[in-house]
């Protein structure tokens, strides 16, 4: 029965669409024989004495297999109508002793079958049936009966004759199947539960496997670690009778990995077989090779030999359904190397592009499997990498980055401060699409661009605070052209005279219904749009032009302060662009002066002392806004070229009330005259500070006691009552 089973589990895995009909004859026939052998003993019970009872005779008789009753000593041999049809004898024209060894196929009848049966083994036998054909019986022996002389046996055959037929053939089929795919060089892989696989002989070669069988598992540790999300994907995949492709990088039979194309379809199960999942897996790799300089062309950027914006796009959207589907997460940050316009043009496009392709250098040692580093454009980078658990990841590798970063100011570049700014988001927990996500970490960077090396994570409400800004962007962009931008002028006084000596110029951006728009709600806007550099080039220009009218007018000559952003200063052409100005108006350089804050100035300290020198070249005066609220290091002014020092209002508030803030007040001012740098306080709103600063040898004062900032024309007649005129 060994034998049968084999031949009919192997029957059934040959020929899947069939495997439940042979088994259910198979076990039937199984539990038909059983019912046979019951009956058979319960007769010889009963007629112990004769083996000819009609009742066991026309049992074994008339059966539709082979069977036989016979005597150890060969007395009695009895061969069923079905047995002597296919030896094409009678009942009683064959010698005993001679037709069961014919039978059996063995003279060593004692020796082989007695001892195979008290083995409780089956018998398989081959025999020459009347036609010549060469019959296979498995044969099934029980004891019936022990005498004294004698035992009695009952053998039952199942004839395996058209098995063995359909195994040569299968052999056969099989042997060519195997042929055809060595040929074609094509390996097949299929499971009916997508853990345990079965790899064909030729996929066996490819791969180096060592046998045909192999647990998912095994294969999936065969995948490079950058593809095997897409492996884990596949297997998860519940679309039937569909078939998909993916490329796969796998360890082969040489221990290096070449490029598969995994051509997979999934096979639902029906009443009468298994599920089904697998497909072809070919060997791509020299089709891949010849596609790489088309591939580099399309995904891999020219300056940084990394992805490009097109392979971020079309592998990050691979990523999110895979996030989907197995129930993964990733982190995408968008990173931004803060300035980067200064290194191209203080140190040359060619350090400019060798920061980029180390900065892409350093994102790659970040990657993590399954993740991927690109550059989006310019100086925009991003970062995909595996969640873990761990919510820190994001801001703890962005910090690492910066570290490697600003570890590349060296030789030619050690006068700048490298850093990088960014912005993360989650997917798939943040967007309905990886261009969703992707979007929110670069919302997560505009918003935490305002400081350098920022690290900002997307929050969902911050989505809606971006519209609006979005909003006002292309609201600033229209107002710009159409000139509703306006400059204000805030009144200066010498604490000495009581007389005006200059003016700072504020930006108002003023709509046709007259409402009036804060620099403090759109600038921030415009430096992040991009829009700061004609805001910043009107307010040059028209400043140093009203400076100039007022010099025409007859007005006593004054100086004009201007503010300049981080985006502005730090401009290689800055120097250019204040002299054409100045040229451009005829207003002389010592009636301008340039305000910078104190953390702009102090931010890349090298960088800003060469650009103030710069100006002062051009004998345009300097001074340093806000003074106190950054740094706060009175060391800086011996480096930093300034002209005048400009006390943050928030000492000023309280200084009758506050001792300690008087005391800070009094000592920065009397540093600043051992240095020869004038001094102003902002935010004088009564006679009391403004005699206390007068008293503490302040220079000059500013602040609503004086007047609020106003148009020109209101200005002028400020000019007329202050100057007498």
């Amino acid at each position: 029965m060994t034998a049968a089973t084999a031949l009919v589990l192997a029957y059934c895995y040959f020929n899947p669409d069939h495997a439940f009909i042979a088994l259910l004859i198979y076990i039937s026939t199984i539990i038909f024989f059983s019912l046979i052998l019951t009956a058979a003993n319960s007769i010889y019970r009963n007629n112990q004495d004769s083996l000819h009872s009609s009742d066991f005779v026309s049992i074994v008789e008339n059966l539709n297999t082979e069977m036989m009753v016979w005597s150890d000593d060969f007395s009695y041999v009895y061969l069923n109508k079905k047995l002597r049809e296919l030896l094409g004898i009678t009942q009683n024209e064959y010698d005993q002793k001679e037709m069961i060894i014919k039978v059996f196929g063995t003279k060593n009848i004692e020796g082989r079958v007695i001892n195979k049966i008290n083995e409780n083994k089956s018998y398989e036998s081959r025999f020459k049936a009347k036609n010549g054909v060469v019959i296979s019986i498995a044969w099934s022996t029980s004891l019936v009966k022990k005498r004294k002389n004698n035992s009695i046996y009952l053998s039952t055959g199942f004839n395996l004759t058209e098995l063995k037929k359909m195994r040569v053939n299968l052999a056969s089929a099989n042997d060519f199947f195997n042929s055809s795919m060595e040929l074609a060089e094509i390996g097949v892989i299929m499971s009916s539960d997508r853990k345990n696989y079965r790899a064909s002989s030729e996929l066996a070669r490819m791969l180096g496997l060592k046998s045909g069988s192999i647990s998912a598992n095994q294969f999936r540790a065969l995948i490079h670690p950058n593809d095997r999300i897409l492996f884990d994907g596949a297997i998860n995949s519940n679309d039937t009778n569909k078939v998909k492709s993916i490329e796969l990088r796998i360890k082969s039979a040489d221990g290096n990995f070449r490029w598969y194309s995994y051509r997979y379809k999934s096979i639902d199960g029906t009443d009468h077989t298994l599920p089904l999942f697998g497909g072809a897996v070919i060997d791509i790799t020299k089709e891949h090779e010849k596609d790489i300089l088309i591939e580099r062309l399309a995904y891999i950027d020219e300056v940084t030999d990394i992805a490009n914006r097109n392979k971020l796009v079309d592998s990050g959207q691979e990523i999110f359904e895979c996030c989907q589907l197995l129930n993964y997460s990733y982190w995408i940050i968008v990173l931004d190397i803060d300035r980067f316009h200064i290194i191209n043009d203080t140190c040359g496009y060619t350090n400019g592009n060798y920061v980029l392709r180390n900065f892409a250098h350093i994102l790659y040692k970040f990657v993590t499997p399954g993740g991927l580093a690109a550059r989006i454009s310019g100086d925009n980078f991003a970062l995909i990498l595996r969640d873990y658990g761990d919510d820190d990841l994001p801001s703890s590798t962005v910090r690492s980055i910066q570290e490697e970063l600003s570890k590349l100011a060296v030789d030619e570049l050690s006068s700048i401060s490298l850093s990088c700014s960014a912005g993360y988001s989650k997917m798939p927990d943040y967007g309905s699409s990886f261009l969703d996500v992707l979007e929110h970490a670069e919302f997560a960077l505009k918003s935490g661009s305002n400081s350098k090396g920022s690290i900002c994570a997307y929050e969902p409400s911050m989505h809606d605070s971006i519209i609006g800004n979005t909003e006002l962007e292309k609201a600033l962009a229209v107002a710009i052209d159409n000139n509703e931008l306006q400059l204000f002028y805030q009144p200066k006084i010498s604490l000495d005279t009581g007389k005006i000596m200059g003016v700072e110029a504020l930006i108002r951006w003023i709509k046709p219904d007259g409402t009036i728009v804060k620099p403090d709600t759109f600038v921030p806007i415009a430096e992040s749009s991009h829009l700061i550099g004609k805001i910043s080039e009107f307010v040059l220009n028209e400043s140093c032009r009203q400076n100039k009218l007022w010099q025409k007018m007859g007005y006593p000559n004054i100086v004009m302060s201007i503010n300049f952003t981080s985006s502005d200063f730090y401009q290689a052409d800055l120097k250019e662009k204040v002299f054409e100005a100045l040229v451009k108006s005829g207003l002389e350089a010592q009636w301008l002066e340039v305000e910078l804050t104190e953390t702009l100035a102090l931010s890349d300290i090298d960088f800003a002392v060469s650009q103030m020198n710069k100006l002062r070249e051009l004998g345009v005066k300097l001074a340093m806004d806000d003074f106190g609220t950054g740094y706060s290091s009175l060391s800086y002014l011996q480096i930093l070229p300034i002209t005048l020092l400009k006390l943050d209002r928030s000492f000023i508030t309280d200084i009758e009330h506050d001792n300690i803030a008087y005391e800070i007040v009094s000592a920065v001012i009397r540093i600043a005259k051992s240095k020869k740098i004038e001094t102003i306080a902002e935010g004088i709103e009564n006679k009391t500070q403004e005699e206390i600063l007068r008293m503490a040898g302040c220079d000059y004062a500013q602040g609503f006691l004086y007047g609020k900032p106003m148009p020109p024309e209101k200005l002028q007649e400020f000019f007329e009552v202050n100057m007498g005129i």
